[in-house]
């Protein structure tokens, strides 16, 4: 007599037309489930066996829909969205200096980040996202917020060689960092990193003491680098050095270092990159938009690079779609190789997902579909006419697709988005409340 064996329960079990896991790569499961137990991936396996060797609180069935990873936004000023827009059409260092950084100085307080988080969190996960490398000033109210709508991130630690609203001296940086890193050490979706702001603001002797505590802390170094030739050319005339060779010379090329554009490198700089374990984070729309320079995507992924995708702020993208910013990606990463097949859909899905989840140190939890990992997971309807006929999922995923299509978002197994309606978030508030940040900052800015 054959012994029947009870179904095993799981909290949750997503049926989807297809899962796209990421790992292994180039694979695209048809008609498949993925097991959901205490905000952990159980299983993955087709939907028939899931449905037979699993009881589980929940169904959730997606037949015409691809399952992927949350996406990973690897480097962002969120509470920036409430700027969107404010200074366009300009270079970087007008953007910056004349338009960006005085508002900030009239603003910038615990209430202008946390409205800025709130409103960003709501975008991202309409599109898909669930992860953010948050770099901005108040860390501390940025990690309550992220906490508080269970969304993950690794949040910044600034500093920066000039006074701000967050801290005036090198020491109250330094400080503050220390205090925000203890408090969320220990924290399963919240986690921090130094957030220097650049080589070009940020001295020779704040970079010692980042890199000292890095590696005490075991922390990730999160910063622009080698985002514009005027920078480069500035390093030389101070330092004698280009930007990475001076980071070289202070010991923070290595395995920690999240550098952020990267558009002007040599092939040396390359090889030093990968030879260290640097991750790289492409934010082609911002660098587009600012004319700072054409990231050489492909040549990085093509050395072994761990290469991200990341937003940049809504101040100068002027947007948080990861979607529209991958397929920019893998399109702007075949013009500057000169070559078609550079960055295909594969690769540029693989790096706004387990790209941006290793940069971030995330790997172990999140960026794939695999056993184990946190259930970060995102379903795109794929049964819309702009995505038919479906020829090959993952292409379609890239470069057709909208983030309007993202139906269903969890966050450690948790709903976020439930078809197209967000959990515990009041759009309506959230608009109303942009609305009124609009007339504020209206009364300060003017073009």
């Amino acid at each position: 007599m054959t012994e029947l064996i009870a179904p095993e329960p799981c909290d949750l079990l997503i049926e989807a037309g297809f899962v796209v896991p990421v790992e292994p790569h180039g694979v695209v499961l048809e008609n498949h489930a993925v097991a959901i137990s205490e905000g952990r991936i159980a299983a993955v396996l087709p939907i028939d066996e899931a449905r037979r060797h699993y009881a589980p609180g929940q169904v959730v069935s997606r037949p015409e829909a691809a399952l992927i990873p949350g996406l990973v936004n690897a480097h962002t000023h969120n509470p920036m969205t409430l700027l969107r827009g404010i200074a366009d059409d300009l270079p970087l260092k007008v953007w910056l200096q004349q338009h960006i950084w005085p508002v900030e100085g009239a603003l910038l307080a615990p209430d202008f980040v946390a409205d800025g988080i709130v409103l960003a969190i709501a975008e991202m996960l309409r599109g898909g996202t669930t992860c953010a490398n948050e770099n901005y000033f108040f860390p501390d109210v940025q990690a309550a917020v992220y906490k508080r709508h269970g969304f993950r991130a690794r949040v910044g630690l600034p500093v920066i060689d000039f006074p701000t609203a967050w801290a005036k001296s090198d020491d109250e940086y330094f400080d503050k960092a220390g205090e925000v890193h203890d408090q969320w050490r220990d924290d399963p979706l919240i986690a921090t990193a130094f957030a220097p702001h650049a080589p070009y603001t940020v001295n020779d002797p704040n970079f010692e003491r980042i890199r000292m505590l890095a590696d005490q802390l075991d922390l990730p170094v999160h910063l622009h680098l080698h985002e514009t030739a005027q920078e480069v050319q500035q390093s030389q005339e101070k330092y004698g050095q280009r930007p990475i060779a001076r980071l070289e010379r202070l010991g923070l090329i290595n395995d920690r270092l999240i550098a952020v554009h990267m558009t002007q490198l040599t092939e040396a700089e390359i090889t030093l990159c990968a030879e260290r374990g640097v991750s790289v984070v492409h934010c082609p729309e911002s660098n587009l938009k600012l004319a700072s320079g054409f990231c050489r995507a492909c040549a990085l992924q093509r050395a072994g690079v761990n290469l991200a995708i990341g937003t940049d702020g809504c101040a100068s993208n002027n947007d948080l779609d990861m979607f529209g910013e991958t397929r920019t990606a893998a399109l702007l990463a075949k013009a500057v190789a000169q070559d078609a097949a550079a960055l295909d859909a594969f690769a540029s899905l693989r790096a706004a997902t387990l790209g941006g989840a290793r940069a971030l140190g995330f790997g172990d939890r999140v960026g794939s579909i695999v056993p184990g990992k946190q259930a970060d997971l995102a379903c795109v309807d794929l049964s819309a006419l702009e995505t038919q006929p479906l020829h090959h999922v993952v292409s379609q995923l890239v470069y057709a697709c909208g983030r309007q299509q993202v139906s269903d978002v969890w966050i450690a197994g948790q709903p976020k988005l439930v078809e197209r309606e967000l959990v515990d978030i009041d759009i309506g508030a959230v608009v109303a409340n942009a609305r009124q940040w609009r007339t504020r900052i209206a009364s300060i800015h003017r073009d």
